[in-house]
């Protein structure tokens, strides 16, 4: 879900600014952008850090220690629409580059991204201000960095900034606790999460789905963007990945509790359609090319884009075989 913010903000971002009239490279460069700020909000993860220790004692597996340590935080100072409509112009205000109002700009947007951690440490606490630290420090990273390496405006930057912290607590709608919306004001708004199935494993089928979808998505903006056609690039081995519907009767049925079975095995499969080319001895030469030299731009696409074809057609056919054969049964 972490990469799907990211991947969902950019898609958006740089088909709406190819469709205002930007050229293709400024479309996919404000994408990326946007993509980038879309992931500072899981920076309030890292508190989750601190789980790790009862790991260490052998008191709990490290999964259960992160994750436990991580719902004390997570999507809750970080993932309001009120933080990130007051941070997104603050980021803009540290991006600018007028020599004469640099200094006022970036003192500007440093005073807002102060606000916000007062005002986290007042309604939350000390942990809710450490959080909203390492937000407004590792957003302004991103601004500065961005002004820095790219010619995009500050405005540019501010805007593509909101997009991103906007977009990013629609995400986990389907996969956990819903966002703090409006932090620091309270909200009956979406207070729980929303049920695809009452079957909780075809519910988790529904929210990887959405998942899939955010990642083709991406792909359609980079295909469309670079003038790619999708289907010219799939490889055909990617069929392979249907093969994965057995798994349905090998295995126990995946929930959102424990689906890290489910997840790491279809994934696997997609890599493995996607990565494994040529013969199964490869030469020397092969081993050169593939490891030595850099992969060209054609041929990350067409790796990544059968991957995707055959994690999509993996997660089809268990589908069908759970409902089909699993659940009758």
């Amino acid at each position: 879900m972490f990469i799907g913010h990211a991947l969902f903000a950019f898609a958006v971002a740089a088909l709406v600014a190819q469709w205002r009239g930007w050229d293709r490279r400024p479309a996919l460069l404000v994408g990326v952008v946007a993509g980038a700020f879309a992931a500072v909000p899981d920076i309030d993860v890292a508190y989750a850090l601190v789980g790790l220790t009862d790991a260490v004692s052998g008191t709990v597996g490290v999964p259960t220690a992160f994750w436990a340590a991580s719902r004390e935080v997570h999507r809750s100072v970080t993932h309001s629409l009120v933080v990130g409509a007051v941070a997104a112009p603050a980021f803009g205000l540290l991006a600018a580059r007028d020599p004469g109002r640099v200094w006022l700009a970036r003192g500007a947007g440093s005073a807002l991204l102060g606000v916000l951690v007062a005002v986290a440490f007042v309604d939350g606490g000390p942990i809710a201000a450490f959080v909203m630290g390492l937000f407004a420090a590792t957003g302004s990273l991103v601004a500065v960095g961005v002004a820095r390496e790219t010619p995009l405006s500050a405005p540019a930057i501010a805007v593509a900034a909101l997009w991103g912290l906007w977009s990013h607590p629609w995400g986990d709608l389907v996969t956990g606790a819903p966002p703090d919306w409006f932090f620091p004001f309270g909200s009956s708004i979406l207070e729980s999460r929303v049920v695809l199935h009452s079957d909780p494993t075809l519910h988790l089928l529904g929210a990887f789905a959405i998942e899939l979808a955010t990642v083709w998505l991406a792909l359609v903006a980079v295909c469309r963007l670079t003038d790619r056609s999708i289907v010219a690039t799939v490889n055909r081995r990617a069929a392979v990945g249907a093969a994965y519907g057995v798994a349905a009767l090998a295995v126990t049925p995946p929930t959102l509790e424990v689906s890290y079975h489910f997840v790491y095995s279809i994934l696997g499969v997609g890599v493995l359609c996607g990565a494994v080319r040529g013969p199964p001895t490869p030469t020397v030469d092969r081993l050169r090319d593939r490891y030595v030299r850099r992969p060209s731009f054609d041929e990350t696409l067409e790796v990544s884009l059968t991957t995707m074809m055959a994690v999509t057609l993996a997660l089809a056919a268990y589908a069908t075989v759970y409902v089909f054969v699993v659940v009758p049964t």
